[in-house]
């Protein structure tokens, strides 16, 4: 079977790191991006189907990045040196994680989630509604795209929002969105939408810290943002 192949035997267009060099990282799957790091499969499955053996045999990324060594070599075609260097790299991702949120700005108020995102935003020519996820000290841990539409209407739903949070332990989160009409103020969907996520946060205990819209500065408005907190939309909760 042509899946069968040997890497070297297939068009170039097709081994993971051709593909990788010519397309980026993102073009490849899961099981590509492990057969570069193994290199080679075995006799009757090629590399990218040992990386596929692999996800299948772990069950997903997370527990194949938890793996030992001597787990790795369970796998047929992963030997000591191949599993070494798969517990190195998910290491070094790990380590990149850590080292990240180290350095993460602190979002606790925002002017500072404002200056954050201002250039993200400034690219958008739709509304964007993002989530940024935060831990205990209001660090942030990752920026969450919840929702884009056309123009100025946009879809958000609390499942979407806080199905992110869960999934990142995140204990508080700041709602932004850009306004492309360059005018931050609030609308009554806005404040609506702001109220049903508080809402849904004090079920789930975590905190909507903050709902800001970007939009843009001018002569008579010299703030390009406005704070629903600052509002006072948050007051009763």
């Amino acid at each position: 079977m042509a899946d069968s192949l040997r890497l070297k035997d297939q068009p170039a267009n097709e081994r993971p790191r051709e593909r990788l060099v010519a397309r980026g990282p993102d073009a490849l799957t899961h099981a590509e991006l492990i057969a570069i790091l193994l290199r080679t499969g075995l006799k009757g499955a090629n590399v990218v189907q040992v990386g596929q053996n692999l996800i299948q045999r772990f069950g997903s990324l997370n527990a194949l990045a938890l793996a030992t060594v001597d787990e790795l070599k369970q796998v047929p075609g992963v030997g000591p040196d191949k599993a070494a260097t798969l517990v190195a790299a998910f290491a070094l991702a790990r380590r990149m994680e850590q080292e990240r949120r180290e350095e993460s700005p602190v979002l606790d108020n925002p002017a500072t989630v404002v200056k954050f995102m201002r250039e993200e935003n400034r690219l958008e020519n739709v509304e964007c509604f993002l989530a940024l996820l935060l831990n205990v000290r209001k660090k942030l841990i990752r920026v969450e795209k919840i929702s884009q539409g056309l123009l100025d209407t946009i879809l958000v739903h609390p499942r979407e929002v806080f199905r992110a949070a869960i999934a990142a332990n995140a204990a508080g989160i700041v709602l932004v969105h850009n306004h492309p009409s360059g005018d931050p103020a609030p609308s009554e969907a806005d404040i609506k939408v702001t109220r049903d996520l508080i809402r849904a946060g004090q079920v789930l205990k975590i905190e909507v810290v903050d709902h800001v819209i970007i939009g843009r500065a001018t002569a008579e408005r010299l703030k390009d943002y406005a704070s629903l907190r600052e509002m006072g939309h948050f007051a009763g909760f």
